[in-house]
């Protein structure tokens, strides 16, 4: 297509997006049939359920490889009750050093004022392009909140998304990015053509406690949030975050021919963003995690939120594990799940035992176990947070706190485990 044609489409998406805004209503919207029925026109999802299915990744067509694009990037949001955080997370991408071309909300089963804050947003002139839509009775989670927008984007820009699409950027409504988020993820994926994806490091927002119980809790789980972001594997990513992930459109296209859907429509898949993540994987592209790419996410203020979370992410990657088997892309997250039962159990047996012995007795008493210590539960675990800061450090060192969490974490772990073995998920009503 000629350089006049690809400015004419872009300026003709410009003002349609534009108009839309204004109307506060996407154009072409379609009321979900009762029942979630596949909507008409809608390709055959295939469910993968199997360790061998597996799939060649395709290039793009000659007619896909002329330059037309029309959206560089384009966000999708999926928010569901959201009313406190979605304001703050558009906002985040307002002020970003290389601006979305479109964003898209999907107001997921919500019922409280989620979308008339989304449309707020969407219709401030200064902000991008933005587009609200509105799904109702979705019986399929974030997933089909997801499928949903997708849907919507290819048919607003002709069926298929390379190259009127180049990447599509996923991020939760309760998040905020980095202001140079998309500049740098871009950047990471141009440096390789074979990355289909890169995930954000996350980070816990600081601040929210009210009391010395919830400062402890909040404060565990940032420590923990940037030692993860730390020693993510960066060629090998174990799952693309569901805080922001950014696509290239080429790598969701070929999982849209290959099973009609992106992201696996089911009321028993709980983390979504992991099983899109072995899928990409499985056919083909590679993906990986960028420190400088950062979003904070918000925290679990409760135990019992914290569990619930917890919980939900452990047994949904537990379910998805069992349906897979062991493969080449799910061996690191079986061995990690089983290696970290055994640490929980040598810190909660062994090692507090010979712990507390130690600080009755003395250390003089027990030389070998100092130097231990000292080495394996002290300098180490303190070295792994330094990037939080001292005070992430000296939490760490400290042991007690580290340890207490430790019971949290493993009750959870093996709460997930046996969930997933005797009980079933339950429908999304």
């Amino acid at each position: 297509m000629s350089g006049t044609t690809a400015s004419g489409a872009r300026a003709e998406a410009a003002r349609s997006s534009r108009g839309q805004r204004r109307t506060g209503r996407a154009p072409a919207q379609r009321a979900e049939p009762a029942g979630g029925r596949r909507r008409k026109g809608r390709a055959p999802v295939q469910r993968v359920e199997a360790a061998g299915s597996r799939h060649r990744r395709g290039r793009v067509s000659l007619d896909e490889q002329v330059d037309t694009v029309i959206y560089d990037t384009v966000i999708l949001v999926p928010a569901r009750n959201e009313e406190v955080g979605v304001f703050t997370s558009l906002k985040s991408l307002a002020t970003q050093s290389r601006r979305p071309d479109l964003i898209v909300v999907v107001v997921n089963n919500s019922t409280d004022r989620t979308e008339e804050f989304a449309r707020q947003f969407a219709d401030d002139e200064s902000t991008p392009n933005t587009v609200v839509l509105n799904l109702e009775n979705n019986p399929h989670k974030k997933a089909g909140a997801l499928n949903y927008g997708l849907q919507w984007l290819r048919e607003s820009v002709g069926g298929r998304l390379p190259n009127k699409v180049r990447h599509v950027l996923v991020m939760d409504a309760d998040t905020e990015l980095h202001p140079k988020f998309i500049e740098r993820a871009r950047n990471v994926l141009a440096s390789d053509p074979e990355l289909g994806g890169v995930s954000a490091a996350c980070l816990g927002r600081t601040g929210l406690w009210r009391n010395p119980w919830q400062r402890f809790l909040l404060g565990m789980q940032i420590i923990e949030y940037g030692r993860a972001a730390n020693i993510r594997y960066r060629q090998d990513v174990h799952t693309m975050s569901g805080a922001g992930s950014f696509y290239r459109s080429e790598a969701l296209q070929g999982l849209l021919d290959w099973r009609g859907q992106v992201f696996w429509e089911d009321h028993r898949n709980l983390v979504e963003d992991y099983e899109t993540t072995l899928a990409l994987k499985e056919s083909g592209w590679k993906i990986t995690a960028n420190q400088l790419c950062i979003a904070y996410t918000d925290l679990m203020p409760t135990l019992r939120e914290l569990i619930q979370q917890r919980e939900r992410w452990s047994r949904g990657t537990v379910d998805t594990l069992r349906r897979r088997g062991w493969t080449k892309f799910t061996w690191h997250s079986i061995s990690t799940m089983i290696l970290g039962l055994i640490g929980s159990a040598y810190i909660l047996g062994w090692g507090s035992t010979q712990l507390a012995r130690t600080a009755l007795r003395g250390f003089s008493h027990y030389p070998l176990f100092s130097v231990l210590l000292l080495g394996f539960w002290v300098v180490y675990p303190a070295l792994r947070v330094r990037n939080l800061g001292w005070k992430a450090m000296l939490v760490e060192a400290l042991l007690l706190p580290e340890l207490v969490y430790t019971v949290v974490r493993t009750h959870w772990l093996v709460s997930s485990i046996v969930k997933s073995y005797v009980t079933r998920v339950s429908a999304w009503k």
